[in-house]
C-alpha cells in the first residue's frame, strides 16, 4: 500500500486525468460552443453581404520558447523554473472568414498560450523515463499535476461543491413558520442557476429562479411552458391521492388558461409597464435561458430561429421543463407528507469536486468569449478604415494567453472564486504531496458550519479523517485519502440508460428527463 501511494502514478493522477480529458475533449468542445463569431460590418456598398469567422480544429501543440533572436525550441520545466518563464503551449485553431456565405481559404493561426501541466499529455516529458528525466534536470520521481507560471510552481485546488442539475429537498424558516423546499442547482456551459419550488402557508407552490424577481405560481409557469390541461399538469407532478389534494388547490388559485396567457403572466412580471411585444420576448427569452439552463442540452448546437424545427425544438425542451418541475413539486409534497426526508448536504453522493480540468474548462471558455469579442471588433475597426479583412491581423494571442495565466499567477478566478491556484509547498516531499491532493470547500471560514466540518460516514476512503488544519479552516480544508481515485461523470446518459435497460429496468410510464 505504502508502494502504491508513494508512486508518481497514484499520487495526481485525479489532477492529470482531469487535465488530459481538458486537452482531449473539453478543449473542441468549448470551441463547438461558441461555432461562429458574427459581425456587424456594414457591407451595403458590396451587396450588403454579412460577414462572421467560422471557428474549426482545434489543437494543442508542445510547450517551447522563442528566444530573442526569433528561433524557438522545446522548452522543459527545469528551464521554466531558472528562467522564470511560464510553461506554456500554443494553441493552433483553424478560422474560416465569411463574406455573404462564401467561406475563404481557412487559416490556422496562433489564438494564445495554454499553461501546461506538468506530466501531462501535452508536457514535453510525457513518456520518458527515469534516465532521460534526469538528463533534462527532473527529479524522476516528482509526480507533477502542478503548473509553472513565471518560474513558480502553482497547483489548482480541487474544489468541493453541492451536486449540479439534482434535486434536493429542504426546510426553511420564513417568519416564525416552517416552509419546504426543493431545490436544483442546474449548471450548463459554466452557468450556474439555483431554481426554487416552494409551498407557502397557504399549500401553494412557488417558483423563482434567476432574473425574477419575487415567486411565480407555479401552474401558470407549467402553463407557460406549454402543460394546458390541469390533467396534464397534475399528471406531470404526481397521480398520488394525498398529493392531488394539494394540486386541487393550486389548479383553483391559477389565473391563466392557456400558453399564451401563461407566458404573459411571465411577461408582467418581469417587464410591468411595457408593452405587451416586449414582456413577451423578454418571457420567452427568460424561460429559455434562465429556467433550468441544464435542459438546454436538448437543442442542437447552433440552431437558430429562422432554421426549420426551431419552433417544434423550443416546444420540446420548455415540456421538458416543466415536466422537471413536476419533479421538484413531487419532491416538495413528499417532503410535506413525510413520504421524503430532506437531504444531507454533508452526505458525499451530493457532493462533486472540481478538479483541474474542469477549473481550466471554465476559465477557457470565459477567455475564448473575450478573445471572440476582441476578433470581432478588429474586423469591424479594420472595415470602418476600408482595409482589406485578414483573420490573422484580426486575432491578437495575447488576449488569451494574458486572461489563461492572470488568474493562475493569482488564484483569483471566474466566478469570484479567491485562492484557486497557490503557490506548490515545497518545504519537503511530504507538504508537496500533501497540497497536491488537498480538497477545499466554498463555504465561508467566518461562519460556524459545524455539521460541515464535521466528519461524516461517507468521506471513509474518500477523504482523510485526521489531516485537516487548526483554526477557521478547520474541516473545510481536507486532503484525499491515500488510495482515493476519482471518477469522471459522462455528458452522453445514452449508453448508461440502454445498459439499464438491457438489465431490466422499465421506463416510467410518464415522460421523465
Amino acid at each position: 500500500m505504502s508502494r502504491a501511494y508513494f508512486s508518481k502514478e497514484q499520487v495526481t493522477r485525479h489532477h492529470i486525468d482531469s487535465f488530459n480529458n481538458f486537452l482531449t475533449y473539453n478543449l473542441q468542445k468549448v470551441v463547438n460552443e461558441q461555432r461562429k463569431i458574427e459581425t456587424d460590418i456594414d457591407t451595403r456598398g458590396k451587396g450588403n453581404e454579412p460577414v462572421w469567422v467560422e471557428l474549426g480544429t482545434l489543437e494543442v501543440k508542445n510547450p517551447i520558447v522563442r528566444e530573442a533572436d526569433g528561433s524557438q525550441s522545446d522548452l522543459f520545466p527545469s528551464e521554466a523554473r531558472l528562467r522564470n518563464l511560464s510553461y506554456s503551449a500554443p494553441i493552433r485553431l483553424d478560422l474560416t472568414l465569411v463574406r455573404g456565405g462564401e467561406p475563404q481559404d481557412a487559416v490556422i493561426t496562433t489564438i494564445g498560450q495554454l499553461p501546461v501541466m506538468v506530466g501531462s499529455l501535452a508536457c514535453n516529458l510525457h513518456g520518458m523515463d527515469a534516465d532521460e528525466r534526469i538528463a533534462h534536470g527532473e527529479d524522476p520521481l516528482d509526480p507533477g499535476g502542478y503548473f509553472i507560471v513565471n518560474g513558480t510552481e502553482r497547483v489548482l485546488m480541487t474544489l468541493e461543491d453541492l451536486a449540479s442539475n439534482k434535486i434536493m429537498t429542504e426546510y426553511t424558516e420564513r417568519y416564525s413558520e416552517r416552509i419546504h423546499v426543493a431545490k436544483v442547482f442546474s449548471q450548463y456551459r459554466g452557468y450556474r442557476a439555483l431554481v426554487i419550488v416552494e409551498k407557502n402557508r397557504k399549500n401553494l407552490l412557488e417558483v423563482s429562479f434567476p432574473s425574477v424577481a419575487g415567486h411565480l405560481k407555479f401552474v401558470d409557469l407549467m402553463r407557460a411552458l406549454g402543460l394546458v390541461s390541469d390533467m396534464d399538469i397534475v399528471n406531470a407532478v404526481s397521480r398520488d391521492h394525498d398529493i392531488l389534494t394539494f394540486m386541487m388547490q393550486n389548479l383553483e388559485e391559477a389565473e391563466c388558461d392557456t400558453v399564451d396567457e401563461g407566458v404573459m403572466y411571465v411577461g408582467k412580471k418581469l417587464a410591468p409597464n411595457q408593452t405587451r411585444d416586449y414582456q413577451r420576448k423578454r418571457a420567452e427569452f427568460v424561460l429559455d435561458n434562465y429556467l433550468l439552463p441544464h435542459l438546454n442540452y436538448l437543442m442542437p448546437v447552433g440552431m437558430k430561429e429562422e432554421d426549420e424545427g426551431h419552433s417544434k425544438k423550443i416546444e420540446e425542451v420548455r415540456l421538458a421543463k416543466a415536466h422537471f418541475l413536476g419533479r421538484m413539486a413531487e419532491a416538495c409534497f413528499d417532503l410535506v407528507l413525510e413520504k421524503r426526508k430532506i437531504d444531507d448536504k454533508d452526505h458525499y453522493s451530493n457532493k462533486r469536486l472540481k478538479l483541474a480540468g474542469d477549473l481550466m474548462e471554465d476559465l477557457f471558455r470565459i477567455s475564448l468569449n473575450r478573445l471572440s469579442r476582441d476578433i470581432k471588433y478588429q474586423l469591424e475597426r479594420a472595415s470602418m478604415r476600408h482595409r482589406d479583412l485578414s483573420i490573422g491581423t484580426a486575432v491578437r494571442a495575447d488576449v488569451l494567453t494574458e486572461r489563461l495565466l492572470h488568474p493562475l499567477a493569482t488564484g483569483n478566478w471566474v466566478g469570484g472564486r479567491t485562492g484557486v491556484s497557490q503557490l506548490l509547498d515545497r518545504m519537503d516531499h511530504m507538504a508537496m504531496l500533501s497540497h497536491l491532493r488537498r480538497v477545499i470547500s466554498p463555504l465561508s471560514r467566518s461562519q460556524p458550519h459545524f455539521e460541515a466540518r464535521d466528519l461524516h460516514p461517507t468521506q471513509w476512503g474518500r477523504i482523510c479523517p485526521s489531516e485537516t488544519p487548526e483554526g477557521p479552516n478547520c474541516g473545510l480544508v481536507k486532503n484525499f485519502a491515500q488510495l482515493v481515485d476519482v471518477t469522471r461523470g459522462v455528458e452522453d446518459n445514452e449508453p448508461v440508460t440502454r445498459v439499464l435497460y438491457d438489465l431490466g429496468v422499465e421506463a416510467l410510464r410518464r415522460e421523465t428527463i
